[in-house]
């Protein structure tokens, strides 16, 4: 077989998936002006497309479909760089094509800019942060030889766009890929609107792109930090000595940048009014799970790592579950400053609903914090963990809770993001009383947690499971 045969199915593929990525996009933009109904499930929409045709593309080009990704693939060393340029030049001819055949069936001109009311600062991190969001997970569920040959991949990179579109869409659109943002500038249909749109969308997608290779570049060096051995102490080669064992400077990496993710996509889904907040919140966590649970167990939670501390059977010692809780509340603070940064310094307030007591919501926070956890400990610590679904079914329960009790306690069910929430809060408000008081509520809960999964899974102890995820 020759090198152009072996390539070219693979840039098919890229084509194929790329126009219709950029083509369900344009018309998601296009429909949402018919209705809210449209504009509500977006983001969902472009996720699916996104999720199944890398499920179906995937065997053949790694379903890429993005610039950004090609070239975070080419960085990290998983991709020839002269393969990468005829990704992305395939990847940009895709987005050209469709930009105009999204315009031909609805004829409405997009704009490519920031949201009403936003700046190109809060655009700029909203398109870096979740490109390299994006881009992080591709690596690490689809690039890395500890997870090789899950079937959760597809899953995890298209639901990046259920988090991202749902925190960020108001703010940049969440466009997240050169190849989407040329579809949507569409400078053909600009043109023949006006010379003044055309110029105007031309303008914001050197930014954009700009922006997106920013994000593409960092998630790159935050791969290598996390995997590459040559980052932490002890390492040699490039290579851990033991596959599929990190050093506890890299988990506490992973439970950092996981937590950040989650207590980001928490606060700008509050801030901007998103019209699916909880199924935003839950996507992320799953992302997150899915990329950085083999390093560091996924949990991103310190209700989550006392119940697994709590629960025994070695799965973390204490000094490893003090590391994780420090990371964790350090991503979750720093994180509250950025989305309050990116809404000029707007906050808000975690407490019990206006119907509501103080009893009311820490009941609330109890249970499903209890749930929480326990789901953690039965589907991913268990001698015989889920494969495959364990991400999805951690974050269902937020996607519960937060149905649930939200309007009751706002369904933080997590230690980082109440005193996240709680810190950036006093930028405008005296409320950092609040956290801690959901905090002890939530890590009440996983303490139970602990303890009903002795009670209902004694075989685990016996049996002296061996860790699974971290």
């Amino acid at each position: 077989m020759t090198r152009q045969e072996a390539v070219g199915p693979k840039l098919v593929a890229e084509f194929v998936g790329t126009f219709m990525l950029c083509f369900t996009v344009g018309s998601c933009i296009n429909a949402g002006i018919y209705g809210e109904a449209f504009k509500a499930f977006a983001a969902t929409a472009i996720a699916c497309v996104l999720t199944v045709s890398i499920y179906a593309l995937g065997p053949i080009s790694g379903g890429h479909f993005n610039p950004a990704v090609s070239l975070a693939c080419g960085l990290a060393g998983k991709m020839e760089l002269e393969r990468v340029g005829l990704y992305v030049l395939v990847q940009m001819f895709a987005g050209l094509l469709a930009g105009p055949c999204s315009w031909g069936m609805y004829g409405k001109i997009v704009l490519l800019q920031p949201g009403q009311s936003f700046g190109w600062v809060s655009a700029m991190f909203a398109e870096m942060l979740y490109t390299l969001m994006l881009c992080y997970v591709v690596l690490n569920v689809a690039c890395s030889k500890n997870t090789e040959g899950n079937q959760f991949y597809g899953l995890a990179i298209g639901f990046v766009i259920v988090a991202a579109g749902y925190a960020a869409g108001s703010i940049s659109g969440a466009v997240l890929n050169p190849a989407v943002a040329l579809a949507i500038a569409n400078p053909f249909a600009s043109v023949s609107d006006s010379t003044s749109t055309a110029w105007h969308n031309v303008q914001w997608l050197f930014s954009y792109w700009g922006w997106q290779l920013m994000g593409s570049a960092l998630a790159t060096m935050l791969y290598l930090v996390t995997r590459d051995r040559r980052f932490t102490r002890g390492g040699a080669g490039g290579l851990p000595r033991t596959p599929g064992v990190f050093d506890l400077s890299q988990k506490v990496i992973a439970e950092f940048v996981g937590t950040f993710f989650l207590v980001l996509t928490v606060g700008l889904n509050v801030l901007v009014l998103s019209r699916g907040t909880v199924w935003s919140i839950a996507a992320s966590l799953m992302c997150m799970i899915y990329a950085l649970g083999d390093i560091s167990g996924g949990h991103f939670n310190p209700a989550v790592t006392v119940a697994v501390l709590a629960s025994g059977r070695g799965k973390i010692t204490p000094m490893a579950a003090g590391c994780y809780v420090g990371a964790q509340f350090v991503g979750g603070i720093i994180a509250s400053l950025v989305y309050a940064g990116m809404n000029d310094w707007r906050t808000f307030t975690l407490a019990p609903g206006d119907d509501y007591g103080w009893f009311s919501a820490m009941i609330g926070e109890f249970m499903f914090t209890f749930l929480l956890a326990f789901v953690v400990l039965s589907v991913a610590t268990v001698e015989k963990p889920l494969d495959t679904f364990f991400g999805f079914a951690i974050a269902s329960v937020v996607t519960a809770g937060g149905y649930a009790i939200g309007a009751v306690s706002g369904g933080a069910l997590n230690p980082a993001v109440a005193m996240g929430i709680s810190t950036a809060d006093l930028i405008n408000n005296y409320s950092f009383h609040h956290g801690l008081i959901y905090s002890i509520a939530e890590i009440a809960g996983g303490g139970a947690a602990a303890g009903a999964f002795m009670v209902m899974r004694p075989g685990e102890f016996s049996k002296g499971a061996a860790p699974v995820l971290g």
